[in-house]
């Protein structure tokens, strides 16, 4: 049975005439007719039957206008709760990011949400504002680059990383937030002999040994990338995913990595530089894929306003060190 046929014969019932349910729910006539003849193919027994010139409900349609009332109530209630959940400002959103990412936004994610927000009253003060900020579940994930998608089925926010070249994210069925386009960087011992360039090349770095990530991942790829440019083979000493780790191992010497400019840049050991790579595609897309349903959700909005804010202010102060004396 259909509602919004239970719903016509409901208010047949209520206001005693087609014409007036029809005025009521804004069709025609003919139509109310139409669906109160559906709806009494479908209950299998007459429902309505001619007094005069008025059609009135018979018992079974008494009953069944009871009967659908009820439903209807209950659509009501459960259009009210989802609406409810959709503007909860306090609603728990759980977030997945890259391990870069988490180690670089996470904190200040948590503190940007934790501290009040403020309204500007009528003389110009400002007070802390009453509402309330979601409530957070981290989580970070090391996935390779075609794995991000899948995350959404446990995560409301997943923040993944993909190269410039590679397959777009499936937009058909997920929301795309763009982030940031963020360059990868050559990581130098600043004893190096290339620290002292300002910008390198392939040809430049091709014969160094590397530490790089496991393949599948980001700088694995650019690193076969810079090979392919160079027409050699570089050779890969170390197999590490974790930035801090190759910052490390980097700062040890013997070797040179690649590190995101943004997001791995922060608390960079003493002794590393990062040199920017010319002739070759190295930058990522960081961006946050969210299913449908979820984007809808006023607190799954906030927390994507807040990642986008934050992103921005890693990406200012990363050019402001770059540039600053």
């Amino acid at each position: 049975m259909d509602i919004r046929q239970l719903q016509i014969l409901r208010e047949l019932g209520e206001l005693g005439s087609v014409k007036a349910v029809s005025e009521e729910l804004m069709v025609t006539p003919s139509a109310v007719s139409q669906q109160l003849a559906l709806l009494a193919r479908s209950a299998g027994v007459p429902l309505t039957r001619k007094e005069g010139r008025t059609l009135v409900l018979t018992d079974a349609g008494r009953v069944l206008a009871e009967a659908g009332g009820a439903v209807v109530r209950a659509m009501a209630d459960a259009r009210a709760a989802i609406g409810a959940y959709h503007e909860d400002p306090a609603g728990i959103v759980s977030v997945s990011a890259f391990h870069s990412a988490a180690q670089a936004l996470f904190g200040r994610l948590t503190a940007r949400l934790a501290g009040p927000d403020h309204d500007v009253t009528h003389d110009g003060a400002t007070q802390a504002a009453a509402q309330p900020a979601p409530r957070l579940l981290l989580a970070d994930e090391d996935v390779p680059q075609h794995g991000f998608p899948a995350l959404t089925a446990r995560y409301d926010i997943v923040l993944a990383h993909r190269l410039a070249h590679s397959e777009s994210w499936p937009e058909d069925r997920l929301v795309v937030v763009p982030l940031v386009r963020e360059p990868f960087d050559v990581a130098l011992p600043a004893a190096h002999p290339l620290a002292a360039s300002a910008v390198l090349t392939p040809a430049d770095v091709a014969g160094e040994r590397w530490v790089s990530s496991r393949p599948g991942y980001s700088p694995a790829d650019v690193l076969s990338a810079i090979g392919a440019v160079a027409s050699r083979s570089p050779e890969v000493a170390h197999r590490i995913n974790d930035y801090s780790t190759v910052a490390a191992v980097v700062a040890g010497g013997g070797v040179v990595g690649l590190l995101p400019r943004y997001t791995a840049a922060i608390g960079l050991p003493t002794g590393v530089v990062l040199r920017p790579l010319a002739g070759i595609g190295t930058e990522r897309s960081i961006d946050l894929l969210v299913r449908p349903e979820n984007a809808r959700r006023r607190s799954v909005q906030t927390v994507a306003d807040a990642l986008r804010d934050l992103v921005g202010d890693l990406v200012s102060e990363a050019e402001g060190r770059k540039t600053g004396p």
